[in-house]
């Protein structure tokens, strides 16, 4: 069964592993070296597919000074193909759509297929949306996206925190599977109630919307200091 196939398949079990693009500063040689060590490192373990993230800078979110600066990374499509010529596993690339615009859009996902050999993408949209306006939203790429000829899968982020006290993230689920979402993948899973609360309400609203719930892939990370845990807060 191929990559695409299990992904739709509420029967099969599916594993990834999810990286980030190195610094977009950095030399060529060491971006080599991360890749090189990375896919060692990958190539024994039993994983479906990698995930590619397009790191933001999200600093609209809280007012807390951050524990560690933002630096921009490199083109989440060119590590993700680098990845794919080391592993030959199926890549997911995550794209940010906020600095995109609906001229730009189809050029970019024309390239993505054809320069970079995406198939999977998992569109996000502005990493906060106070004091800030996408000249694309998210629905808008979600369904460009899906009627572009280059056929990608498509994915989406499920953000269990923003689930309730007036916001239903089910129901935004539910609309982006509409607009051409295929699955979802969490943000990394820090609490069990909010993550529970949310695939249990995506579940009902379903049902009774009379649709099949599309994969919700969860995302587990370690933490290997207290500054981190900080960041993550």
């Amino acid at each position: 069964m191929d990559f695409r196939s299990k992904l739709a398949n509420p029967g099969q079990f599916v594993t990834l592993y999810g990286t980030t693009p190195p610094r977009a500063d950095a030399p060529e040689e060491r971006v080599i070296r991360a890749a090189t060590r990375l896919a060692e490192r990958i190539a024994p373990l039993p994983v479906d597919g990698l995930v590619v993230y397009d790191v933001q800078d999200e600093d609209g979110r809280t007012a807390a000074p951050r524990p560690f600066p933002y630096l921009p990374t490199s083109d989440p499509r060119a590590y993700s193909r680098r990845l794919h010529d080391l592993l030959a596993k199926p890549m997911i690339a995550y794209k940010c759509i906020a600095d995109m615009t609906g001229e730009t859009w189809g050029p970019w996902l024309t390239e993505a297929r054809e320069e970079y050999g995406v198939r999977f993408l998992s569109l996000v949209g502005l990493p906060t949306a106070r004091g800030r306006v996408s000249l694309l939203p998210l629905p808008q790429a979600l369904k460009l996206a899906a009627q572009h000829p280059s056929g990608f899968t498509l994915g989406g982020v499920a953000i269990a925190e923003r689930h309730g006290q007036g916001r239903s993230e089910s129901t935004r689920m539910l609309r982006k599977a509409a607009n051409g979402c295929d699955f979802f993948i969490s943000q990394a899973v820090y609490a069990t109630a909010p993550t529970i609360g949310l695939l249990g309400d995506y579940a009902r609203e379903c049902a009774e919307a009379g649709v099949a719930p599309r994969r919700v892939i969860l995302t587990f990370a370690p933490c290997g200091r207290p500054k981190t845990l900080d960041f993550i807060r």
